[in-house]
């Protein structure tokens, strides 16, 4: 008797951010699964895959953020029992596709008493049977050892340089703080522009007084772009740009990632002196977080090539150039 092969590529999603899942979808030429997701009646999260998963090579996407009425908890939680139903289904191979990786701030000790929540997230991954996980510009590469197997980590780098190749040739990439110096360089190397730094230094003369700010670089009469992984509170990135535009810079916009935009970001981005902010897709962004400035690009592409890749067995890296294991 000879075995059949039930071996093909099966892509389901979370609650999260369904859009981009379709989009993947669409690039892959392939059809969104059913996750049939619900609640009981006391809250607790219920899926149920529509069709048999057996045998498959099943990618589970949810980035790790706030949707409707839910929290980023309510988030990873549906992810986690997606896995669990995909390991208990006979899934041959389970891949956690997450574009935005909850809790990565979290990645070390930074003072007593604290958890280690990066590191409590592969965990959890790692409990449900997932065998691989897929995240985009995790706020630090590190974390990749924190899950014993492979982690494709990806790169928006590609879709935002495009996007600085539209501001012209006088381009300066700017970090907002000394914290996110290599990530300016390295966008600073592929973009071909000049760096800056805005770093913090406290006064030497009077005694717990208010940080001031340097700026490291020529960026008088220049375009400056401040980089980072993620715009949360938008807080950094405003008052660097303010220091950017006081010595000089003829115009500031701002390039991440993830849009978190928690809290006041969305006034305080919209009143600042930025004139363009640019996140990716990543994140849902709801109507009331939109804002005139924002401007949203789509990983679905880069996504789609990673799925493909390593459901073909080749290369992640190779996508970008090795650019993403930096």
């Amino acid at each position: 008797m000879e075995a059949i092969s039930h071996h093909k590529l099966h892509l389901v999603s979370g609650s999260t951010n369904l859009p981009l899942a379709e989009a993947i979808a669409d690039c892959l030429g392939v059809k969104l699964g059913e996750t049939n997701m619900g609640e009981f009646a006391n809250g607790e999260i219920h899926c149920q895959f529509g069709e048999s998963v057996r045998g498959t090579d099943i990618f589970i996407l949810q980035s790790h953020g706030a949707f409707g009425c839910h929290t980023i908890n309510d988030a990873v939680m549906q992810q986690i029992l997606m896995v669990d139903a995909a390991k208990r289904a006979s899934a041959q191979r389970i891949t956690a596709v997450c574009p935005f990786f909850g809790y990565a701030r979290q990645d070390r000790k930074a003072a007593g008493r604290e958890p280690i929540s990066a590191k409590l997230m592969a965990n959890l991954f790692q409990a449900a049977g997932a065998d691989r996980i897929i995240s985009v510009d995790l706020h630090s590469g590190q974390i990749q050892g924190f899950f014993d197997g492979p982690w494709d980590h990806l790169t928006a780098m590609p879709i935002l340089c495009d996007y600085f190749d539209s501001l012209g040739e006088e381009l300066v990439v700017a970090s907002p703080d000394a914290g996110r110096v290599r990530v300016a360089e390295r966008y600073a190397s592929v973009s071909g522009a000049d760096l800056a730094i805005v770093y913090k230094r406290r006064s030497t003369t009077t005694r717990n007084s208010v940080e001031a700010r340097e700026v490291v670089g020529e960026v008088k009469g220049r375009t400056c772009v401040l980089i980072d992984d993620m715009i949360d509170t938008g807080g950094t990135l405003t008052a660097a740009a303010e220091q950017l535009m006081e010595r000089g810079a003829a115009k500031v916009c701002a390039a991440a990632t993830h849009g978190v935009f928690s809290g006041p970001a969305t006034e305080r981005l919209s009143n600042s002196v930025i004139e363009e902010i640019v996140v990716t897709n990543t994140l849902p962004i709801p109507p009331e977080k939109q804002f005139p400035k924002l401007k949203v690009l789509s990983v679905a592409p880069i996504i789609a090539d990673a799925i493909d890749a390593i459901f073909g067995n080749t290369s992640v890296s190779d996508i970008f150039g090795g650019q993403n294991l930096t």
